[in-house]
């Protein structure tokens, strides 16, 4: 185990925001995490995950002790009749995961290409995109307890995953509540590929390239390929332009809600849920409040997609969250509707 002094952060933040760990460890498996819990000095200290800091806003340096997730390794536990299982390591880039499964021919994962970060924090944001959750998809993980060393396994029930959340978003409460923020860090993570493989279409924007193309019948490599071009076309690449991806989750209303919103405005995007919710594209509330294209200091509202927040040039997380609070201000002013962020501000 060894531990670094004053390491730079932005590197590891896809903000590109200028910040310093002032002690960080590189955890590539459980003996890392056990060896540091009986260091006399780091055991008892406060600790901070971090995976490939794409959800995250750096306010500024970081005190707790930093563990840099990059276990690794990927593999095929189970292909049977019904379902195909595969296991990674929580610090394989997810993208990278996503078309390694493709190429071994199993399918499932495709409408979740190019969602930026790792594996290890998949199951932590419950990742989604065009019709597609983490949720629907997983088997189970492991993940060692950051108190006792301990290392355990959850299963999906366990995880309580909701939309954009799951039990490590939590802190354990006042009255025993479980909740793992701040105590787990995630090992492995094992994804379950229903068979036969199935696509799923449902998305405005699939349904769109499947016209443009006449392809009605796409493989899963083929949805891969119009996922990365969708997700090209609107946000931009943070190894060019700052950003954490969609900074605000959709907001969710109830049915009359929806109709008093559509009477006074009829062109809100809004997509039907199967519990009966509506679900808001919260990139409209917030074009339709006048925000994309603006800035606030050096952090900016992408001209392309209102949902994403970007770096316009040395951004201190400070400049990120007052656009951020301006917007939500803004949406709730004209809306009544409160965004809530994804990334977590550190």
């Amino acid at each position: 185990m060894i531990v670094e002094r004053n390491v730079p952060l932005q590197p590891h933040n896809s903000f590109g925001i200028v910040a310093k760990a002032r002690a960080l460890v590189r955890v590539r498996g459980a003996e890392d995490v056990k060896q540091l819990l009986a260091d006399p000095e780091l055991g008892s200290i406060p600790k901070f995950v971090l995976g490939g800091g794409s959800n995250i806003v750096l306010t500024g340096d970081v005190k707790p002790l930093v563990l840099k997730v990059e276990v690794m390794g990927r593999r095929l536990v189970e292909d049977g009749p019904r379902a195909t299982v595969v296991e990674a390591g929580a610090g394989e880039n997810w993208h990278d995961f996503v078309d390694w499964t493709l190429d071994q021919g199993f399918g499932g994962l495709e409408n979740l290409a190019l969602i930026p970060g790792t594996v290890g924090a998949s199951p932590v944001q419950n990742i989604g995109a065009y019709g597609v959750e983490l949720q629907d998809r997983f088997e189970s993980l492991d993940a060692i307890d950051l108190f006792t060393g301990k290392i355990f396994t959850l299963d999906e029930t366990q995880c309580a995953f909701g939309y954009r959340d799951s039990v490590f978003k939590h802190a354990a409460g006042q009255e025993g509540d479980f909740g793992l923020g701040g105590r787990a860090l995630i090992l492995r993570v094992r994804l379950r590929l229903p068979k036969p493989w199935k696509p799923v279409l449902g998305y405005l924007d699939l349904e769109r390239k499947m016209q443009e193309t006449g392809i009605r019948d796409p493989s899963a490599r083929q949805i891969r390929d119009w996922v990365c071009a969708i997700r090209a076309g609107k946000l931009p690449d943070p190894r060019v332009i700052g950003n954490a991806g969609s900074f605000f989750k959709n907001p969710t209303v109830t049915p009359e809600q929806c109709q008093d919103i559509i009477a006074r405005e009829p062109g809100i995007v809004h997509y039907p849920m199967p519990d009966g919710s509506v679900k808001l594209a919260a990139g409209w509330l917030i074009d339709a409040c006048g925000w994309k294209g603006k800035s606030v200091g050096n952090a900016g509202v992408y001209e392309k997609q209102a949902l994403v927040l970007v770096n316009r040039g040395g951004v201190t997380g400070g400049e990120v969250v007052t656009l951020a609070r301006a917007i939500q201000t803004s949406v709730y002013e004209r809306f009544g509707i409160r965004l809530e962020p994804e990334p977590v501000v550190v």
